[in-house]
């Protein structure tokens, strides 16, 4: 399988990527910074400039081409403002779609977010809201499109040793996930077509990861 990844740097991309290389797959990420290649290619994967931000979408469309998938793990990060929330946490992920749509590639994969469905808390920061409100456009946009999508809801994300148990299922509850679970995750939707048009919250849990995405199989 060919997986094109967007936010190829981040560090659920990276466990991604070096888990798909480690079965044989084909890994490739979309980054900004050309001197994070290096990074990748220890990890597996190929690394491919793209700003997401400011590439056209025909030329991104070429960077799809041959891929089986396409996975937005891609972020604006810690310490971006209000207006990066919306170009890249929903601009860039509507852009990858297009590109997806016109390069043939019908499976998407969205790295979306916990709380999405709610409105942001009273007094809360303007940048998280932004991030919250960002995160739910780039899941309706999702919906709305002739693609074999699924969404990815992880909860609390932390570097702890993963446990390949967890609870997957749209209403999941407040808790928190490994990021090298989320991974293995992302993996394993590759694998299960039957979750196409799910949105799928994420957090520790009892059930091995391979029996949680067939029990979420429709």
């Amino acid at each position: 399988m060919r997986v094109v990844i967007a936010g190829g740097h981040g560090k659920i991309a990276l466990l991604l990527q070096r888990h798909l290389a480690g079965r044989g797959d084909t890994a490739i990420g979309l980054i900004r910074n050309p001197e994070q290649t290096a990074t990748l290619r220890a990890a597996g994967a190929t690394g491919v400039v793209c700003d997401l931000e400011h590439t056209p979408v025909a030329q991104v469309a070429a960077h799809l081409d041959g891929a089986d998938a396409v996975i937005f793990a891609a972020g604006a990060g810690p310490g971006s403002g209000v207006a990066r929330k919306d170009t890249v946490d929903r601009a860039a992920a509507a852009l990858l779609a297009d590109a997806a749509t016109r390069a043939g590639v019908h499976r998407y994969l969205l790295v979306s977010s916990m709380g999405v469905d709610r409105p942001p808390a009273p007094g809360s920061d303007d940048v998280w809201a932004a991030y919250l409100r960002a995160k739910r456009a780039a899941e309706d946009d999702l919906r709305g499109r002739d693609l074999a999508w699924t969404v990815l809801r992880p909860g609390r994300l932390t570097d702890d040793p993963p446990t390949g148990r967890v609870t997957l299922t749209p209403h999941a509850g407040r808790g928190a996930i490994s990021r090298t679970d989320v991974a293995h995750v992302l993996a394993g939707l590759l694998d299960e077509p039957r979750t196409t048009g799910t949105t799928l919250e994420l957090v520790d849990g009892p059930t091995p990861i391979a029996d949680a995405i067939r029990a979420t199989a429709t």
